[in-house]
């Protein structure tokens, strides 16, 4: 079976190529790849050949949402024994020499790496393809009883926790998410999960809104200006990454709330209502990617906690990676749309 993966050369141009047999150092895994999430970055490098300040100058393998089976554990005894299913964490963290970072939050390395991003050159390769070569410390074992379909989530639904975390103990407080794609989807799981006493998420597209309502989590049209801003919520949680959707939650959060940006906004200049920001006081807090909550994160899917019914959508083969991707630009088609890589043992 040829080792087909999904890579980018530029803008428009993505292609299914053989990349050969993976040749692992000493504290790599290889690691058959059963499914991989296509992620909001991994659109705009096929679209726009880069995701925000990462521009694509090499070709390169795209994918950080992914699970699968150990078929060869590291020489160095690093990681998970030969046939054990595991998700993969895909960050490597790493200083730059000059700008102090915390290090228990390995989210915020100045120079990290991250499967599947072109920050770097040479780029970071990701792990769309059947069999994909991994540090050991990257590869975690999976619970008994959780699928490797599920598992796939574990990536963007580790995003999601990270960023609930950030408005901290949502036990009994009334949590808004703006937009109900994938990541805010989960986020609204990982609220249901902590004890919100309430959730409701927004979106422009109803096939979100049903999705979300199908969990049992209010959704209202995205439109409906005044019905969100009659919300007043404790925790209000921005996952769009638009300007609208940052208006939105700002409107959503009740006077002294907490506001959480989570979708990444373009860069340069936003504008965003910070009159009303101050005048409520409320407080801001970015999240960016996720830490020392993957393993959490493992726990709550295998054991069910975590409610992620319906965020998967569909599911295609490796062979039609192109129609997957053009599935998953379509919000109003698609939620988490995942490649099927046909793992062989």
């Amino acid at each position: 079976m040829d080792n087909l993966a999904v890579v980018a050369h530029a803008a428009e141009d993505l292609r299914i190529e053989d990349i050969g047999t993976p040749m692992p150092r000493a504290d790599e895994a290889v690691v058959a790849i059963a499914y991989g999430g296509i992620c909001g970055s991994d659109l705009h490098y096929w679209r726009h050949g880069a995701a925000g300040a990462s521009v694509l100058r090499e070709p390169m393998i795209l994918g950080h949402e992914v699970s699968g089976v150990v078929v060869t554990a590291a020489a160095d005894g690093s990681g998970p024994s030969t046939g054990t299913p595991v998700a993969v964490h895909p960050l490597t963290p790493h200083g730059d020499g000059r700008t102090p970072w915390p290090a228990e939050h390995p989210n915020l390395a100045p120079a990290s790496t991250y499967l599947g991003s072109a920050m770097h050159l040479p780029h970071t390769h990701g792990a769309f393809a059947r069999r994909v070569a991994l540090p050991g410390r990257m590869v975690h074992a999976l619970p008994a009883g959780l699928d490797l379909r599920t598992a796939a989530l574990a990536e963007p639904a580790a995003v999601a926790w990270h960023g609930l975390q950030r408005a901290g103990d949502v036990r009994g407080r009334s949590v808004v998410v703006i937009g109900a794609g994938p990541i805010g989807q989960l986020v609204a799981a990982v609220a249901q999960r902590s004890g919100a006493a309430s959730v409701t998420v927004t979106d422009l597209q109803q096939r979100p809104r049903e999705i979300a309502g199908a969990r049992g989590i209010r959704a209202i049209d995205a439109r409906a200006e005044q019905e969100i801003a009659d919300l007043h919520a404790d925790v209000v949680v921005e996952s769009s990454g638009t300007v609208p959707g940052l208006a939105a939650a700002v409107s959503a959060a009740v006077r002294g709330g907490i506001v959480v940006l989570l979708g990444l906004q373009r860069g340069g200049e936003v504008p965003a209502p910070m009159a009303t920001a101050i005048t409520r006081e409320l407080t801001l807090r970015g999240s960016f990617r996720f830490g020392a909550e993957f393993d959490a994160v493992i726990a709550a899917l295998a054991d069910g906690s975590l409610d992620v019914r319906g965020i998967i959508s569909e599911v295609l083969p490796v062979d039609d990676a192109l129609d997957a991707f053009a599935l998953a630009a379509d919000p109003a088609s698609s939620c988490k749309v995942l490649i099927d890589f046909g793992r062989e043992i």
